[in-house]
């Protein structure tokens, strides 16, 4: 049986405007201007300045320096919902650009980043096989191998899986020792090690390319016979395995390192670096830091003039049919948005200037000096509180965005970090016992590397109580490996 009730609900819902400028405030400077050209080819409403040509107007419209004025047109109940005079007012034109350029520097200095015009990995190791005086049948079976390797350059499918790929795709009916000749083949193309089919072929493939000498001949051996104590480091049972002096063994060592254990992964050509736009400047100033925000790439945007035209001639038109009000309709949304999205990125501005002012001065010895024990304790909360904000806007900014200093371009999360009780009952950055830390590793002996034991020792003896499995998070969080794998002869 159906009964009628009354319940109360609290529900927050996000406006598509607040989703739109959460979603502009997550993404870097570098993927900003990507963003823009995407709304300004998805809405013809939204003009980018430096594109147009401001003085090659079209006669019908009004001169750029002249006040524009709407007529009082006729209002219907069916145009109540919005006035025509908030899309005319001269005022409201939403300019975006040089008043928010913060770097100090002209517009006309704004410059293209260059991307060099490289072919892929595999382009080259095809166009290496183009040049080879092959049949048509080898050709492919090369196309083949070529095509079956990983991004790091190795060949991980086996032979049989290989002549099955060229029966079924190429109609090609290869034997397995024809496969096996132009795996070799290939084997020789450049960079060397390519097409191995695991790290102990890499390698011995680089060593046999290089000039054969007793050096190169003890390391060729190390890699064949004894690559499980070597990666291990069980420098002693080399000795006595290969009964070689210390001195050989390190010389033969120092020829395997220089190796290249992923070839197709150092391929300058394959590889893809991340060109990183940093979002914020910080300089020093005789002791003053100064702030600027990077805008290089934000184009200068505000709403279009000639659809601010349309609204003009409808309000003086004298009949309103369905197909002028469907029209409006769609200027009003097109408008509508594109107010919303400059609104969005001047917001997104101010916000990453507010969010990145506070850090500075919050760490602001650390921008000085660029120690990273200078740094002071500091979580998202401390930051939130100082701007007002919530924390997940800050968690935002951080996590994507760089800052440039004199010393280095870092990312913003990484001046974040939880606070650490000193002895003396002073609480220091986990930061700075990182640095410690690493400094301890850096002047090691080699030969007797410190393990976490003596390493929590040292820093209980500089004043920083930690456990040893403390040490050890540390230590796995800078990617420096265990005592035993840092031993070297």
């Amino acid at each position: 049986m159906l009964k009628q009730h009354l319940q109360q609900k609290l529900l927050q819902k996000l406006s598509p405007q607040q989703i739109q400028f959460i979603k502009l405030l997550q993404i870097p400077t570098v993927s900003l201007d990507t963003r823009i050209k995407e709304e300004l080819e998805e809405n013809p409403a939204l003009e980018d300045l430096s594109l147009s040509n401001m003085n090659d107007l079209p006669e019908e419209y009004p001169d750029r320096d002249e006040e524009e004025h709407s007529g009082e047109g006729e209002e219907t109940e069916n145009y109540d919902e919005f006035n025509v005079d908030d899309y005319l007012q001269e005022d409201d034109v939403h300019d975006y650009g040089s008043k928010y350029d913060q770097n100090g520097e002209e517009e006309d200095e704004r410059k293209e980043i260059p991307f060099a015009v490289q072919g892929s990995f595999f382009e080259t190791l095809q166009a290496q096989l183009d040049l080879m005086p092959l049949s048509d049948k080898d050709f492919l079976i090369g196309r083949q191998i070529i095509g079956s390797l990983d991004d790091d350059g190795y060949l991980r499918r086996p032979i049989l899986s290989l002549i099955d790929d060229l029966a079924f795709s190429q109609n090609v009916f290869a034997e397995e020792d024809e496969v096996e000749e132009m795996l070799k083949m290939i084997q020789h193309f450049e960079p060397p090690g390519i097409a191995a089919r695991d790290l102990q072929e890499c390698l011995l493939i680089q060593l046999r390319r290089k000039e054969q000498n007793e050096v190169i001949k003890n390391a060729s051996l190390i890699v064949e016979k004894h690559l499980d104590e070597f990666t291990r480091k069980h420098y002693d049972k080399l000795e006595r395995s290969l009964n070689m002096s210390p001195e050989l063994l390190k010389e033969a060592i120092q020829e395997i390192l220089k190796l290249n254990p992923k070839p197709g992964d150092s391929s300058e050509i394959n590889s893809k670096q991340l060109q990183i736009i940093p979002d914020f400047h910080i300089h020093n100033n005789d002791g003053v830091l100064i702030l600027t925000l990077n805008a290089k790439n934000a184009p200068e945007l505000r709403v279009s003039r000639s659809y601010q035209e349309m609204f003009q001639h409808y309000d003086k038109a004298s009949k309103k049919d369905k197909k002028m009000r469907e029209a409006v309709q769609f200027v009003k949304q097109k408008l509508d948005s594109a107010k919303w999205f400059i609104d969005a990125i001047k917001q997104r501005q101010q916000t990453l200037l507010k969010t990145m002012n506070a850090i500075m001065h919050f760490q602001y010895d650390y921008f000085l000096t660029g120690d990273e024990r200078s740094l002071k304790p500091m979580i998202l909360k401390d930051i939130a509180e100082q701007i007002g904000m919530d924390i997940s806007t800050v968690s935002r900014v951080a996590n994507s965005k760089y800052v440039q200093t004199e010393f280095g371009t870092f990312l913003l999360k990484s001046f974040f970090s939880e606070g650490i009780q000193m002895e003396g009952g002073e609480e220091v950055s986990n930061k700075e016992v990182k640095k410690i830390l690493e400094e301890c590793i850096g002047n090691e002996d080699k030969r007797n590397p410190l393990a976490d034991e003596r390493l929590t020792e040292i820093l209980k003896e500089k004043g920083y109580n930690i456990a040893r499995r403390t040490v050890a998070k540390y230590r796995e969080a800078m990617n420096i490996p265990v005592a035993r794998l840092r031993k070297e002869l």
